[in-house]
């Protein structure tokens, strides 16, 4: 299966959204992975509704939307509203969802893909009940709510210990990992068994969008 590169929209630069994305679409970006934060379950304040809509104006490549807010099923359905076509899927944060299990059929009911994140001190475990639910799970490799951040080297264990789980399984959702991931590590990362891989200084932080992603195309696939 080809691995997938999402970069964090969080990590452009906002005087210039719409050329921000244009150029990682060019580039080859398969999503754009969208970070909502509300100040309460993380101490940052980003991306709201109305930019979930500019962005869904500007014809992006698939908008993979994380909500590391509080009562995120209150949410879910409004941001697929807001992103429209543009939607590939919503992603709750589970140590924020009182009710995961219905939360997931109702993005699911919408023709939405539903994933479930993790924080990188919350066990594999918790999600044992709904990995048969899910397209997607969502391994933090950094504490949410800021980028920047240092990788967590010791969270590569716990991707592959979630990619035997899932193996075993007859639904298999995507891997996915986000956090602290440049081009120095992302090869780790892939063959540790992540499907999708989220970047954001690693790529918006470089000088050139389509070398730094295939370059991170060279590192995973080798």
């Amino acid at each position: 299966m080809k691995k997938l590169i999402a970069p964090s929209i969080l990590s452009a630069d906002f005087t210039k959204l719409g050329e921000e994305v244009e150029a990682i679409k060019q580039a080859g970006a398969d999503w754009i992975h969208v970070d909502v934060m509300d100040g309460h379950f993380v101490h940052n304040l980003t991306l709201g509704i109305p930019i979930v809509e500019a962005l869904a104006r500007t014809n992006p490549p698939p908008l993979d939307i994380h909500l590391q807010i509080d009562k995120p099923e209150s949410f879910s359905e409004k941001f697929i509203d807001a992103a429209g076509d543009s939607i590939l899927g919503i992603t709750l944060q589970y140590e924020t969802c009182a009710l995961l299990h219905g939360s997931i059929s109702r993005i699911k009911a919408r023709g939405v893909k539903a994933g479930v994140a993790i924080s990188p001190m919350t066990p594999i475990y918790v999600l044992e009940e709904v990995l048969d639910y899910v397209d997607m799970v969502l391994i933090m490799t950094v504490e949410p709510g800021f980028p920047g951040q240092k990788f967590i080297t010791s969270m590569t264990e716990k991707v592959s210990r979630l990619r035997e789980i899932i193996d075993g399984m007859d639904n298999t959702p995507l891997i996915q990992v986000d956090g602290g991931i440049k081009m120095d590590n992302i090869k780790l990362i892939a063959d540790a068994g992540a499907d999708s891989i989220v970047s954001g200084s690693g790529i918006f932080g470089t000088s050139d969008y389509a070398e730094t992603i295939s370059n991170m195309r060279a590192e995973i696939e080798s």
